[in-house]
């Protein structure tokens, strides 16, 4: 199975739009959203075509590939747009690894969980990265709408055991096995 795993979009008509290009020219089984979905947040500008209710007809019309986490700027109101549950966080087997998904304001490479998994995903950071922390594969999906610290606007493919962050236009920026 194939996954697209994204953060961030802060209420960005654009790029929930583009997301859904992406996860076409991916031909991704699943989306896995790792929250602040809707709200830009209080420290964040106002990203490219904010437009919450917007986004919400654009991930409404691909409720069938998504999976969607709680981000710290997700709320209960969110759910009354949304024809998705939002969930804390989850954990999925991708061939023979463990992977824990996150939105990241709790679990993060500086804050683990307990339970040991192959790789940690998360968001929040808006800082796209894949590194290891010891033997743990530890992600950061980026933001797809206000990247931080120069990084570009950027996804997660799970596949195969393998990771890849990749930019909006597909190209991969670091790829490794799990």
């Amino acid at each position: 199975m194939k996954f697209l795993i994204a953060s961030d979009l802060h209420g960005s008509a654009f790029y929930a739009e583009k997301l859904v290009e992406v996860i076409s020219k991916e031909n991704a089984d699943k989306c896995i959203l790792l929250g602040d979905v809707y709200n830009h947040g209080p420290r964040n500008p106002l990203p490219n075509n904010y437009a919450p209710m917007r986004v919400a007809e654009v991930l409404n019309g691909i409720k069938e590939k998504l999976i969607v986490l709680k981000g710290n700027c997700d709320s209960a109101v969110d759910t009354m747009i949304s024809e998705f549950s939002f969930i804390e966080e989850m954990a999925l087997v991708s061939g023979d690894k463990t992977v824990f998904l996150t939105h990241g304001h709790v679990y993060n490479k500086d804050n683990m969980p307990r339970t040991k998994f192959d790789a940690v995903i998360y968001g929040h950071i808006h800082t796209g990265f894949i590194e290891y922390n010891g033997d743990i594969v530890v992600a950061n999906t980026g933001s797809l709408s206000l990247p931080k610290n120069g990084t570009p606007n950027s996804y997660i493919i799970l596949e195969d055991n393998r990771l890849y962050l990749k930019d909006l236009d597909g190209n991969i920026i670091k790829d490794v096995n799990l």
